[in-house]
């Protein structure tokens, strides 16, 4: 399968770069924002986008506007969230009566969140997380998660258990925290970018298959609640 390039208005002005993947027998739909220093494009939102598509799932890959720039920093939230509601509703319109889910690796998968806080975001059913960025690396906090508390919809965590970005001791109890509508999956030794050292016995093509069987089963399950 090829994705489709699509552009994405966006309000006040202006468009964004997506790409579009539905394999013939979708049964559930993700927006799928980039982390903060890879765009759209890049091997890993590709890996999970053709992943999903192989399991059922269509994506809607997009870029933030600054990534669309060439900038190397990103956007202010307000900014981003616009961005994150904006290609919630191309998806819909483009994945008709899919059941629709959002979320994205890292800072896209905060973003989103932060959005669904704010107000929810339209269609969507629920939220998917590849490394939640629970805290910057080396500075342990939970501060990141305060808004997640206003998100009424499940939500799924994939998280490596040598993520540097959301320790265990931390992460494990803010999910927790957050009841029966919060999952965590975890991939043992896996670090932030799902990536796993030789002795694990592994390769990080395992560890994302695993976790992108976790995804689909997730998201199909939820779309059938």
């Amino acid at each position: 399968m090829t994705a489709k390039n699509v552009a994405i208005e966006l309000e006040g002005g202006g468009s964004v770069s997506g790409l579009w993947l539905r394999p013939p027998t979708a049964r559930a739909c993700l927006v799928l924002a980039h982390g903060a220093g890879a765009g759209m494009a890049h091997k890993s939102m590709a890996a999970i986008a053709d992943g999903l598509a192989e399991r059922d799932v269509a994506t809607l890959r997009y870029q933030f506007p600054y990534m669309e720039r060439g900038s190397k920093r990103p956007d202010p939230p307000a900014i981003a969230h616009a961005a994150v509601r904006t290609a919630c509703t191309r998806a819909a319109a483009l994945a008709n009566t899919l059941p629709l889910f959002a979320g994205g690796r890292s800072f896209g998968g905060r973003m989103t969140s932060q959005a669904q806080a704010a107000a929810p975001l339209a269609n969507v059913r629920g939220l998917v997380f590849f490394a939640f960025p629970l805290h910057p690396a080396g500075k342990p906090s939970v501060s990141r998660a305060d808004h997640l508390a206003k998100v009424a919809l499940p939500m799924l965590f994939l998280q490596g258990t040598r993520d540097a970005l959301a320790e265990l001791p931390l992460l494990e109890p803010t999910v927790a925290a957050l009841g029966p509508r919060a999952k965590l999956v975890l991939a043992p030794d896996a670090d932030h970018s799902f990536h796993v050292p030789a002795k694990s016995g592994r390769t990080d093509k395992e560890v994302l298959a695993t976790l992108l069987d976790d995804a689909a089963a997730w998201m199909i399950s939820a779309a059938n609640a």
